[in-house]
């Protein structure tokens, strides 16, 4: 038996390299079950394997997509706890972006019909390592951080969290349709850094409380802008580069301050923090989410042939919600 799968030959620009292909339908080994996928979205990371600089690369030809919501197809020998037509979300997978796909069992979190499939595509990947990122924070109630292209997912989702537990977000974008945008979704301190006087208006939304964390999204002369807003003993992190440039930091600053940077990995975390913790947080996030707190849009959904062109989708300027490929029923 066949299904039809994205595929790369070889790494590079996911609109030169993604194509779709006939591929025999995978059967899950011992531990395993399988998926039949109905909604994958499209991750910044995904690009990244694509193109070859990700921390890993998968042996080509490869089926990308790392996360996914589906039912159970099959199940594995030895896998217990779960059932055929068992609705599930999974994470941290290869060659999810195809009708059917394998997955460990110990990977998979049940999720309850009353949360959408966009949400549910998306329940685990980002919102886990901003929900692990706000915890190795280690900030408390009413103290500031920041965070830049706070537009985009990870951004909303630090806020969400954020919200929760009593911490204060100064968040950066780059256009005035950005701050429109997440002004209208109740973001309180919102700055864009294209503006002149920014910096200023920054120490003025804090009421000049110290910054105490830092998370830079962008890499660059941005973070650099990230260190000047910190306090004394501040931490910068460093969660990804999306301007594709390595990060310009002033020696100055960094030295005076007594500021440390450092990088956070979601999917080494994700390892490192244990089986009872990934649980603990993962039970929040369905919480959340069968509560209707977190609600995780799709801006716009895809066919599994069109997979280039979404990928093109999820790079445009002006996005403010996932883009993702549907994968049932092609």
């Amino acid at each position: 038996m066949t299904m039809r799968a994205v595929v790369i030959e070889q790494f590079g620009e996911p609109k030169n390299v993604l194509g779709v292909g006939d591929r025999p339908v995978p059967e899950p080994g011992a531990g395993e079950v399988r998926i039949a996928a109905d909604l994958a979205p499209i991750h910044n990371h995904d690009l990244a394997i694509i193109r070859g600089v990700y921390g890993y690369r998968p042996a080509l030809p490869a089926i990308p997509g790392t996360e996914a919501v589906g039912r159970i197809d099959a199940l594995g020998e030895g896998v217990t706890g779960f059932e055929v037509g068992q609705r599930v979300a999974v994470s941290g997978v290869q060659g999810a972006w195809a009708e059917y796909f394998v997955a460990k069992a110990g990977g998979l979190v049940p999720v309850p019909d009353s949360v959408s499939d966009a949400t549910a595509s998306q329940l685990l990947a980002m919102p886990l390592s901003a929900l692990m990122l706000l915890e190795d924070l280690q900030v408390s109630a009413g103290q500031w951080i920041t965070v830049n292209a706070a537009n985009g997912a990870v951004g909303r989702l630090l806020n969400l969290f954020a919200r929760e537990r009593g911490v204060r977000v100064l968040n950066l974008v780059r256009s005035p349709a950005a701050v429109k945008a997440l002004e209208e979704l109740g973001f309180d301190a919102v700055l864009d850094t294209e503006t002149p006087d920014w910096q200023q208006r920054a120490a003025q939304l804090t009421g000049g409380d110290p910054i105490v964390r830092a998370v830079d999204q962008v890499g660059g002369p941005a973070s650099n802008d990230l260190l000047s807003l910190l306090g004394e003993r501040g931490e910068l992190i460093s969660f990804g580069a999306l301007s594709g440039k390595p990060m310009v930091i002033n020696p100055g600053p960094m030295i005076f301050k007594q500021a440390v940077v450092k990088g956070f990995w979601g999917s080494k975390r994700a390892e490192e923090i244990g089986g009872d913790e990934r649980r603990r947080l993962i039970g929040e996030l369905v919480g959340l989410a069968a509560r209707g707190v977190l609600d995780l849009a799709v801006e716009s959904t895809y066919p599994i042939q069109d997979a280039a062109q979404a990928a093109i989708a999820t790079e445009a300027p002006g996005r403010n919600a996932k883009v993702a490929l549907a994968l049932s029923g092609q």
